[in-house]
């Protein structure tokens, strides 16, 4: 019997996939985010940002090599569980088993171990800072490497204020962070403590970039994408782990940390990168890249709701600078509010 033929290799000219069919318009400036684009990017950033709540609790036994490698392993085991009993047909074609390679080097293992060394040596706030530059890559390189997602002003301005949002969320005084963690004792030391913060731009980078290259598969089901992002990343850190952290040393992890890496992995993971993917092919790189801006957010509020953290005036006000910059890339309500100031029934006072 002969397997049915991938999404991936359907030949041009074939029938249109119905599922692509509800795609939000693309301009000349690239894909539009429509309301369910929009409900799909808030969904994403409160999934990654509850990752924050279950890797507080794994990172008590867990060294951050091995979390991430545990991560993505468990994530990729749950992905495939799903494909076999969807019974979706995997791609036959060969390079593209490659590029699962890169997506996975350049979406989880180039930025996750930079992050990750780089918080050795710089506060966790500047860490994110940093990583909030992300939509600034990837609305650069996108200018770059497509034709359909170019810089125009309002994107600009809009990435520009939700960054701001983000400092306010963060704090200035995270800049204050730099070189104050422990272990910093020689000139050495502070050599790294100084590139540090260069990692996670490169990470950021790395991101925007994994925005770009992810666009190849967006006619490969998000499952199979994922699944093959996550096995990669999983078969790349093995060596990295066995290496720095020699995980067959440590105790053996609570029922907590297990519980945790199961949340991260099931719900934070595979779950995310399922809708990640899926987003990726209907709003374009820029727009996915938002997220960052979004995951803050997620976090605070997540923390407000379930732990009783407090509320602050910076939060709320970068939430706002966030929202706003968010509705200057989408556009639409600026223009309902042009509309409306503009309107003869306004100018009258009617």
């Amino acid at each position: 019997m002969t397997k049915p033929i991938s999404p991936a290799l359907a030949p041009a000219g074939s029938a249109p996939d119905p599922a692509r069919a509800s795609t939000p318009r693309t301009t000349a400036a690239g894909p539009k985010m429509d309301g369910v684009s929009w409900a799909m990017l808030l969904m994403l950033s409160l999934l990654w940002g509850g990752s924050f709540f279950f890797t507080e609790v794994a990172l008590r036994d867990l060294p951050p090599f091995t979390l991430v490698l545990a991560r993505v392993a468990l994530a990729s085991v749950i992905l495939w569980l799903v494909i076999a009993a969807r019974r979706i047909a995997l791609p036959a074609y060969h390079p593209i088993w490659i590029s699962f390679m890169v997506m996975g080097l350049l979406n989880n293992l180039l930025p996750f171990s930079l992050i990750v060394w780089s918080q050795t040596y710089i506060a966790s706030g500047l860490a994110a800072i940093l990583n909030a530059t992300t939509p600034l890559f990837t609305l650069m390189i996108a200018h770059i490497a497509t034709d359909n997602e170019k810089l125009s002003s309002r994107k600009v301005i809009g990435v520009v204020t939700g960054f701001i949002g983000v400092l306010i969320v963060t704090g200035i005084p995270a800049f204050d962070g730099l070189g104050q963690a422990k272990g910093i004792i020689g000139n050495e030391d502070l050599s790294l403590a100084t590139i540090a913060p260069f990692a996670v731009l490169i990470a950021a980078m790395s991101y925007g970039c994994a925005a770009i290259f992810g666009r190849r598969f967006k006619n490969t089901p998000p499952l199979v994408t994922a699944a093959g992002q996550t096995t990669a990343s999983s078969l790349m850190l093995v060596p990295i782990v066995c290496l720095v952290d020699a995980p067959w040393t440590l105790p053996v992890p609570g029922l907590p940390t297990w519980l945790a890496v199961a949340g991260i992995a099931s719900i934070s993971t595979a779950l995310a990168y399922l809708l990640y993917f899926k987003l990726l092919g209907r709003a374009g790189a820029s727009n996915l890249a938002l997220v960052t801006f979004l995951i803050p957010i997620s976090a605070i509020l997540l923390g407000f709701c379930f732990l009783g953290e407090a509320l602050g005036t910076n939060d709320i006000a970068g939430m706002l600078a966030i929202g706003l910059g968010l509705a200057i890339i989408d556009g639409r309500p600026l223009s309902w509010l042009r509309k409306t100031l503009l309107s003869p029934k306004s100018a009258t006072g009617a």
